[in-house]
């Protein structure tokens, strides 16, 4: 059985000229509210090595709504000013746990507009969603059903680059696991084709098992150019610049959008149908200091689609095994275990000494569910034993600790 999680569901909508002018001023002092604390915080260690808290950062905030400068802080509401507060203590605690680098400080133009309300500061009621310091109810596009009988605890209002409004309702939900299957997949992650699976699965796939690259930056690159040259030509401060600047940010939008669409229905499909799925530990931050992939990279967006299997095998009752990095899936024979020698990334196709052809990533894919389900067997990594003199190389596993592996019932946070 599923265990209950937390859910946010996010729903477009529309505010009054009132409502835009009173969460504009609320992110406005979100940020004042973050930066003067990090300031704080960060002259605090430098001068006196001493460690500032929530606690103490909490009275500061009620101390600078007292002076003349910061009176406004007092105009809006005081709950997204504390969760602030709260969201800098936990970058402080996520840099002292060596997990990030040091937070910095929010800027005007480039931060995320964003504003977190818990429940004493907002209240739904039927359907309508009304927030601190507002008469009216938010005009929301309810495109899904919110779980039955959920309460949102906490709600986020944000808006993107492109003008849109945005609310994120967080709930307590408790999904439904799919049924059971004895499907088991080994995905391997690349840039002509997405995904190449160790079988075809579904209608998601090609003759070969591989899912396409939308490649949808590399497709709306001239829409976007146009925007930016366009951006770049207009006057600094002027009002033609901050429509130009709205157009950059819809080209992003855009992008962004569709490539978020299609991750949701290939990993669905995915959990859909198999038990297992079996995926490479990449370090993608490794990869993108390589000029020539970068963008390419960027654009397939591997990060978010592990994440998206992460979370969607926890919540439905599917197990995701995660292999070592180091294992030779590409240069392995799946058919009689010889480890080839190097094998630049121009090399697509290749015959192994047994006479077996191999297209690369079906290779890989299929050396990748293998090592897999010998992690799922035993725990842990796996990486094969070096060839011997003659070139062959034994089946056998020599198991190794992975830099990072994960279990469906293992949290992501």
């Amino acid at each position: 059985m599923t265990s209950q999680v937390k859910r946010a569901f996010k729903f477009r909508f529309y505010p009054t000229d009132a409502q835009a002018a009173e969460l504009s001023r609320t992110f406005g002092c979100v940020r004042k509210v973050y930066n003067l604390a990090l300031q704080a915080r960060t002259e605090a260690w430098q001068q006196r090595q001493e460690r500032v808290g929530y606690n103490i950062t909490s009275a500061m905030l009620t101390a600078w709504k007292k002076t003349e400068d910061l009176a406004y802080l007092s105009e809006v509401s005081s709950v997204p000013l504390q969760q602030t507060l709260r969201h800098l203590q936990g970058a402080f605690t996520n840099f002292w746990a060596r997990r990030c680098s040091y937070p910095t400080f929010k800027s005007q133009k480039k931060s995320r507009r964003s504003a977190e309300y818990t429940s004493s500061a907002f209240r739904f009621r039927n359907g309508e969603l009304t927030l601190a310091k507002m008469a009216e109810s938010l005009a929301i596009v309810w495109s899904r059903p919110l779980p039955r009988g959920s309460t949102p605890t906490t709600v986020t209002v944000s808006q993107d680059s492109a003008g849109r409004w945005f609310v994120s309702l967080l709930c307590d939900d408790q999904p439904t696991p799919m049924p059971a299957t004895d499907a088991v997949v080994g995905l391997d992650a690349g840039i002509t084709s997405l995904l190449t699976l160790s079988r075809p699965v579904g209608t998601l796939t090609d003759g070969q098992g591989k899912i396409r690259n939308p490649q949808h930056e590399r497709k709306d690159r001239a829409r976007l150019a146009k925007a930016q040259r366009c951006l770049s030509r207009k006057t600094k401060g002027s009002n033609n610049r901050a429509k130009a600047r709205l157009k950059v940010g819809r080209a992003h939008a855009r992008i962004a959008d569709r490539r978020r669409d299609f991750l949701h229905k290939v990993t669905t499909a995915l959990v859909r149908e198999n038990q297992t799925i079996v995926i490479e530990d990449l370090s993608v931050r490794s990869i993108l200091r390589n000029r020539t992939l970068a963008r390419a990279v960027s654009d397939a967006s591997w990060s978010e689609l592990r994440s998206m299997l992460e979370y969607k095998t926890r919540w439905y009752g599917r197990d995701l095994v995660v292999i070592d990095r180091w294992f030779p899936s590409s240069k392995l024979c799946s058919a009689c275990g010889t480890l080839r020698g190097r094998m630049p990334l121009n090399v697509r196709e290749w015959t192994c000494g047994c006479g077996t052809p191999h297209d690369r990533d079906v290779n890989a894919a299929k050396n990748i569910l293998a090592a897999g389900l010998a992690v799922a067997a035993c725990g842990d990594g796996v990486r094969p034993q070096r060839s011997t003199p003659g070139g062959q190389s034994s089946m056998k596993q020599e198991v190794v600790p992975p830099q990072r592996t994960h279990a469906a019932a293992q949290s992501r946070d």
